[in-house]
């Protein structure tokens, strides 16, 4: 049975670097939006995305919302996911991570009544796009918003944080897949491998 979340995936991003629009590219021989949303298929009550760009994306028949903050960042992206979630918590994703590994996904939503947010640390540095956030964290949210602070972590000191360092990470996720970034091209093609080598699936 689905868990009483919203998953919120962001596909926001100018892909500046990639050159084309990172939800768009084929990791395992569709578009990479298409295979994150069968991935994350029943994990939740319900699944929204964020985009500006709702004509690229009205195919995949899922809720679409638009910046609630137009023009500031990925700190909007995640405010206005939070805030367009009709559950309490909203587990967050962004479109360019292509490894969805369900049993660190599982492990992250168990925690949730233990913080507001709960944060992936990598080496001392948030994993802000693989986490879960109450919608008590839009107070904050808003408050750094309109300190015009565009850092995705600035609201964090403001609200109850549950860490999950390495350690923990691990046991869910041993190749840390699910931090894999598709930024460039370069990081496509390591993706294409990385998903050969796991045999279409981390």
């Amino acid at each position: 049975m689905p868990l009483p979340i919203t998953i919120a995936i962001l596909a926001g991003g100018q892909s500046s670097r990639m050159g084309t629009d990172k939800a768009f590219v084929q990791v395992l021989g569709r578009p990479l939006i298409e295979d994150i949303l069968a991935q994350l298929t029943g994990l939740g009550a319900e699944t929204i995305l964020i985009t500006n760009r709702p004509e690229a994306y009205a195919y995949l028949g899922v809720p679409l919302f638009g910046d609630r903050r137009p023009g500031t960042g990925a700190l909007g992206g995640l405010y206005t996911a939070l805030a367009c979630a009709g559950q309490p918590h909203a587990l967050v994703v962004a479109c360019d991570m292509p490894f969805v590994v369900r049993p660190l996904l599982d492990h992250l939503l168990s925690l949730r009544a233990e913080a507001d947010a709960i944060v992936p640390r990598l080496a001392g540095e948030a994993e802000p796009f693989r986490a879960v956030y109450s919608r008590a964290c839009l107070p904050a949210m808003q408050a750094a918003l309109d300190a015009e602070k565009r850092r995705v972590i600035s609201f964090l000191p403001a609200v109850r944080v549950r860490w999950v360092d390495e350690a923990e990470l691990d046991r869910f996720d041993p190749r840390r897949l699910s931090f894999f970034n598709v930024n460039t091209p370069a990081d496509l093609e390591a993706a294409r491998r990385l998903a050969a080598a796991e045999g279409d699936a981390p």
